[in-house]
């Protein structure tokens, strides 16, 4: 069976590491078809003030090389030349055309910031411990999350880590089964694909990105998933695939969705 990883990134982020060509050796050794570079778009001084959060854009047409040269040395894989785009609502300072983003083969759509703040970053994690906080924190980045997912002017192919407002362990007072159906209804009104984040095993949560019940209310709805290890170091390039095809599974679907280079979809059968 075909393993892919849609969701990498590199040294070009400020907390990454590695470059595309290592990245590529260790996806052809782990038989990977298609890896997708998908570094994070350059943030404003406002959100990313030290450079750490996103790639300078500066550095963006080196970048594309990277990408570039890697998959000129690998003629075997799906080489996709990729962006993680973060969602800003209102707060958006950045000109964004859709047609900058014609050159991507995947543009995954992210929320981590809930009105200019950082809620996944541990130096900024405090807030969470406010009285009544998880409560307020969830029902914002769900609706800033189905803002995202359901606006067509936005040019994003998936959105990534659907849930990672739980990512430190800090869940609200109420059920979440609302809010995954909320989440499903606005991402399948856009066609847009969901990935399945194996990274999310590795934080707090101990758990991928979405939960079984969000992956779950994803299907029902009929939207294509497909999956991403979000590496930012070679060596996790290839890490959970598997299981995040067996997560796919036991949701009920029996296909994983695959952007190609020339910006199409093609499935592969989990069997």
């Amino acid at each position: 069976m075909e393993l892919v990883n849609t969701h990498c990134h590199s040294h070009f982020c400020g907390h990454g590491e590695g470059e595309a060509a290592q990245y590529a050796a260790e996806a052809r050794k782990a038989g990977l078809t298609t890896l997708a570079f998908t570094e994070h778009y350059p943030l404003s001084s406002a959100f990313d003030p030290d450079g750490y959060l996103s790639v300078p854009a500066s550095r963006m047409e080196a970048y594309h090389r990277d990408v570039a040269q890697a998959a000129q040395d690998c003629p075997s894989m799906d080489m996709l030349l990729g962006v993680e785009l973060d969602y800003l609502g209102a707060l958006e300072d950045r000109r964004l055309d859709q047609v900058d983003f014609g050159r991507y083969a995947i543009v995954l759509g992210s929320v981590h910031f809930v009105d200019g703040w950082a809620f996944d970053d541990p130096a900024q994690k405090g807030r969470w411990l406010e009285p009544g906080a998880p409560d307020a924190i969830w029902r914002r980045y769900v609706e800033l999350w189905c803002d995202a997912a359901s606006d067509a002017r936005q040019p994003f192919t998936a959105m990534s880590h659907p849930d990672l407002a739980k990512k430190f362990g800090y869940y609200p007072s109420f059920g979440l089964a609302p809010l995954y159906e909320q989440m499903a209804e606005a991402v399948a009104s856009s066609g847009r694909m969901i990935e399945v984040n194996t990274s999310g095993s590795y934080y707090a949560c101990a758990e991928m990105f979405p939960s079984p019940g969000l992956l779950r209310a994803f299907c029902r709805a009929g939207v294509p998933a497909t999956v991403g290890t979000d590496a930012h170091v070679p060596a996790n390039v290839a890490r959970d695939i598997r299981k995040g095809y067996r997560a796919l599974y036991e949701a009920g679907y029996r296909a994983v969705t695959v952007p190609t280079p020339t910006g199409d979809r093609r499935s592969i059968t989990i069997e």
